[in-house]
């Protein structure tokens, strides 16, 4: 594939950004009064409006062009097919498959690989009615009461994020807590209010070796086993997720109680398979079930819209413009609905992992910037934190602001309140505040504040509504993102799928713990790293 910035359709974009240099939103609204609906999206049960960004016709017309010219049809339609678009790990990306509720074949090496997809859903279910009716029954006797899931990356953040969000359908008696950091702080706080009788543990790692996820494991299998009556207990109280069915049965696990996923499901999209399924027993199969199906009416909209009303597509596009040709260093994501609070955390993964490449698929160095730093606060706290930054600081950042029109807690006006900051931030971040109408509001002697008080507008803002946080719209909302992140990796030329970067920490995390267990740095270390060992390890044998 070409270079980025070689392309006609990026040439033609720069030269279109430098015309429209001097644009100002508030000037665009003012003078065209269908702004708005013309620049309103819809898809899935989610409404996009891009109006707040500096776009014209012309900018989406030519944005259309650089999609076609960068091939994402076809690299949407090869991922659609199974192929192997994963090609630094020579790998399918079938995260689609995993909500394909329609059933349609996807052959990988010859096999139809939703055979498999729909025994693990068809597991899960059973596992979920045993467990959310009562039916299975820990060492005592007793129903869980607690379900305590393992693990880390991909196999936490989509878990937590989602059951977070969909707080108001989860099952009354059962409770869902998550382990994910190596500091033993997290696993201690966790586990301190727990009963062994009544909990359940899910230990989430494919290959059952992820460091973290199994030094947590043995902790809680340590803890349970201080009270449960005999090893053989830990079958009653002990899941996997995950492929390697010797280290599952060496923990202790019953096989059986082993829920499979494969090399096709990448980490960060993950949540769709039995990685969801501490989702499940917290929300019930049914409404995971409305994930899932949210997600693949998000599929079927990115597989067969047009580029022009393609919400994927757009938003993706939109993010490139302006991150590579408008200025933006950053991008945030308001959710303003407390269940999403976990959403910019979740995001952060999917984007910054996926996105954070400096080298193209072609193994040369990019010369356009890729991946995009995401953060983000749920509703007006955010409003209290950065958004001063947003509003009046030297740094361009685009922002996603999320909003649902019913809440799940209608209490007195606060949702109605919620809204209106919502609207009023999008507002004021797109009209600023000139000299006049500063200068309107100044009291006698305040001159001084003058441009203190004038804010420039003009900053972007894209803002997705539905009308209520559901299972079903936050499956879309989540396909929704990551297709974005997947059709900005296309453009930018860069591989979504793999994650190297990760790996370098890790490995040299294995010698740095092998001599903090002897007591001593050894001579290999560079000199930064030898010295804090030494004090480290110094305070450590302090009295």
């Amino acid at each position: 594939m070409p270079a980025l910035d070689t392309t006609k359709s990026w040439q033609d974009l720069s030269a279109h950004a430098g015309r429209i240099e001097n644009m100002h939103l508030r000037d665009e609204f003012a003078s065209d009064p269908d702004r708005a609906q013309r620049f309103t999206f819809e898809a899935a049960g989610l409404v996009a409006d891009l109006s707040k960004n500096r776009i014209t016709d012309e900018t989406l017309k030519l944005l259309g062009g650089l999609a076609r010219e960068r091939c994402v049809e076809d690299w949407r339609d090869r991922m659609f097919k199974g192929e192997r678009i994963n090609i630094t790990e020579n790998r399918s990306v079938l995260h689609i498959a995993l909500r394909n509720c329609e059933d349609r074949p996807i052959i990988v090496d010859g096999v139809n690989v939703m055979d498999g997809v729909d025994a693990v859903l068809k597991k899960m279910m059973v596992f979920c009615h045993q467990i959310r009716s009562g039916e299975w029954m820990g060492y005592d006797g007793r129903p869980m009461t607690d379900i305590v899931n393992i693990g880390i990356g991909g196999s936490d953040l989509g878990p937590v994020m989602v059951t977070e969000a969909l707080k108001p359908y989860a099952h009354k008696r059962i409770k869902t807590h998550f382990i994910s950091n190596v500091d033993g702080t997290h696993a201690a706080e966790i586990l301190k209010p727990l009963n062994p009788a009544t909990t359940l543990f899910i230990i989430a790692s494919k290959t059952f070796t992820t460091q973290e996820t199994i030094a947590n494991a043995m902790t809680a299998r340590d803890w349970f086993l201080a009270k449960a009556p005999n090893q053989q207990a830990v079958a009653r109280h002990f899941v996997a997720l995950s492929t390697n069915t010797k280290a599952v049965a060496e923990f202790g696990i019953d096989t059986d109680n082993m829920f499979e996923f494969w090399d096709w499901v990448g980490g960060r999209y993950s949540l769709w398979s039995a990685i969801g399924l501490s989702i499940a027993l917290t929300i019930g199969f049914e409404d995971f079930e409305n994930l899932l199906e949210g997600a693949f009416d998000m599929d079927e909209h990115f597989r067969l819209a047009p580029l022009e009303s393609n919400l994927p597509v757009l938003l993706a596009l939109l993010g490139v413009w302006n991150a590579n040709l408008q200025g933006c260093t950053a991008h945030a994501v308001l959710p303003y609905d407390q269940y999403l609070h976990r959403l910019p955390a979740y995001l952060q993964q999917l984007d910054m992992e996926s996105n954070g490449k400096g080298v193209t698929l072609d193994g040369v160095a990019c010369a356009w910037q890729t991946g995009p730093i995401i953060f983000g606060e749920p509703g007006t706290n955010g409003q209290h934190s950065f958004h001063q930054l947003i509003h009046q600081g030297t740094r361009k950042i685009s922002c996603d602001f999320i909003l649902p029109a019913i809440s799940h807690n209608p209490l007195g006006e606060h949702h109605l309140m919620l809204m209106a900051n919502a609207l009023a931030q999008t507002q004021a971040l797109m009209l600023g505040k000139n000299e006049a109408e500063v200068r309107a509001e100044l009291k006698p002697g305040d001159e001084a504040l003058l441009t203190h008080k004038m804010f420039s507008g003009n900053r972007p803002t894209t803002t997705i509504a539905m009308k209520q946080l559901t299972p079903s719209t936050l499956g879309a909302l989540i396909a929704l993102y990551e297709h974005k992140v997947f059709v900005q990796g296309i453009i930018w030329g860069v591989n979504s799928f793999d994650q190297w970067g990760v790996e370098l920490g890790k490995q040299l995390a294995k010698p740095i713990l092998a001599e903090l267990k002897a007591g001593k740095p050894g001579d290999a270390q560079d000199a930064s790293t030898k010295a804090l060992m030494a004090r480290l390890l110094a305070w450590r044998k302090e009295p």
